[in-house]
């Protein structure tokens, strides 16, 4: 008899929910918005009718549900109890034991970025390995770690959260989190325009990015690309910053695998050829072997995870 799961990603915009086998396979996936206002109050009902109403419409036996697992864009206890969501209006709640009273189904929850890494070990630029490293580089960085199959949540559920590590015990300017130096500051999104914009501020020099109008991370990746030798420096600077800061990571958890995920990851051979530079300059001996390849999965990666946090 074949099983399903559910994987619910609740972001800020859109919820993307899939249906999969527990066999890995995705049936079929939809996305619905997320209703953050009043406190994100009808976010859990929607997703719960969502799922009700398409068992329903498949005609799927209940039995052939093995549960729900959802991910969100904050810290999440192995109890399933959500310690703050920002973005989605949440304060401190128990969403597993919300959802399973609504549906009557097994739930478990966790962090985005930790399912993201759970799922891309099961399916994707990790699949085959069972210690794993993932750092996902968008808007902020994020992260998870898998031991022995094994997502860490961290007591508080914030296991992963190498954005926040500090890199720089001279930096002057505050992250979002209210601290200073930390990675995100450096190898998000974000963090690259931030660079670019403190070279551009300190240098004389001709180059392309001065002409460029909104300027991006991947301005910056293009423009480096193409020979500039401002935009080079820069993607050098944020690589060496990552590469370093992931040898460090290495040497707690001694990874088979880092997979790099993220916006912007799809710089390409760029970015991981000279992280991976940078990592085996600074790593630990004994973790000298962890390969360092791409994230392959995209915006599935959290679905896919929150369905294999179900077989565990």
């Amino acid at each position: 008899m074949k099983k399903y799961g559910f994987g619910i990603d609740i972001g800020g915009t859109t919820c993307k929910i899939g249906l999969l086998e527990t066999a890995g396979n995705i049936v079929e996936k939809w996305e619905i918005p997320t209703r953050t206002q009043n406190g994100g109050e009808q976010i859990l009902p929607d997703v719960a009718s969502f799922i009700l109403e398409k068992i329903e419409e498949r005609k799927i036996p209940k039995d052939e549900i093995q549960g729900i697992g959802i991910g969100v864009p904050g810290p999440v206890t192995p109890e399933g109890v959500v310690l703050k969501c920002v973005n989605l209006g949440w304060g401190v709640r128990n969403i597993a034991k919300e959802m399973e009273e609504r549906t009557g189904f097994a739930v478990k929850a966790g962090n985005d970025a930790n399912v993201a890494a759970l799922g891309e070990m099961w399916k994707g630029g990790g699949k085959g390995k069972k210690n794993l490293i993932m750092v996902t580089l968008g808007t902020g960085v994020g992260g998870g770690v898998v031991i022995d199959g094994n997502m860490i949540a961290g007591s508080s559920g914030a296991g992963g959260e190498f954005g926040h590590m500090k890199v720089n015990p001279h930096e002057t300017e505050t992250c979002g989190c209210g601290k200073c130096g930390c990675l995100e500051q450096y190898a998000s999104a974000t963090g690259i325009v931030r660079l670019a914009k403190r070279t551009l501020a300190n240098m004389t020099e001709e180059t392309s990015l001065r002409g460029v109008k909104a300027l991006t991370a991947k301005a910056v990746f293009d423009a480096a690309k193409a020979g500039d030798k401002a935009a080079d420096g820069i993607v050098e600077k944020m690589a060496e910053i990552l590469g370093m800061a992931l040898a460090n990571i290495a040497c707690v958890v001694n990874p088979e695998i880092i997979v790099i995920g993220g916006g912007v990851s799809k710089a390409g051979s760029i970015l991981t050829e000279r992280v991976e530079t940078h990592f085996r300059k600074n790593v630990f001996h004994a973790c000298l072997n962890a390969e360092i390849v791409l994230a392959s999965l995209g915006n599935d990666a959290g679905m896919y995870g929150c369905v294999r946090m179900l077989l565990s």
